[in-house]
């Protein structure tokens, strides 16, 4: 089950992401399961595996957004990176940033 101090040992700055949704536990704690239930991460992994950057750069820019907004810090700082590679268009190995993502993503969601 997802609480706040499970999140906390994971590294969310739960702090800043109560804050964003009005220090509303209930309702911070429904953000984070919609957000770790999303099918972004995979739709990402997908457009990565088949070298549509413009289509990965859009996935990845998504789930900045909302990781930010929630404040999953493992989770976020990576995908930032990545979305700042794919803007620049950089043709790179995007593997390690995936297998980053999915280790801490498979954290977050084993508390689901």
């Amino acid at each position: 089950m997802i609480t706040i101090d499970k999140l906390k040992e994971l590294g969310a700055d739960v702090d800043s992401g109560l804050a964003r949704c009005i220090n509303n536990e209930e309702f911070y704690l429904k953000m984070v399961t919609m957000a770790l239930q999303g099918t972004g991460f995979e739709a990402l992994q997908k457009a990565v595996e088949d070298g549509n950057l413009d289509e990965a750069f859009e996935r990845a820019h998504s789930l900045k957004g909302v990781l930010g907004n929630v404040s999953l810090t493992s989770l976020y700082e990576p995908v930032a990176e990545m979305t700042e590679e794919l803007r620049s268009r950089n043709d790179i190995d995007y593997a390690p940033y995936l297998e980053t993502v999915s280790a801490e993503l498979n954290k977050y969601r084993s508390l689901l």
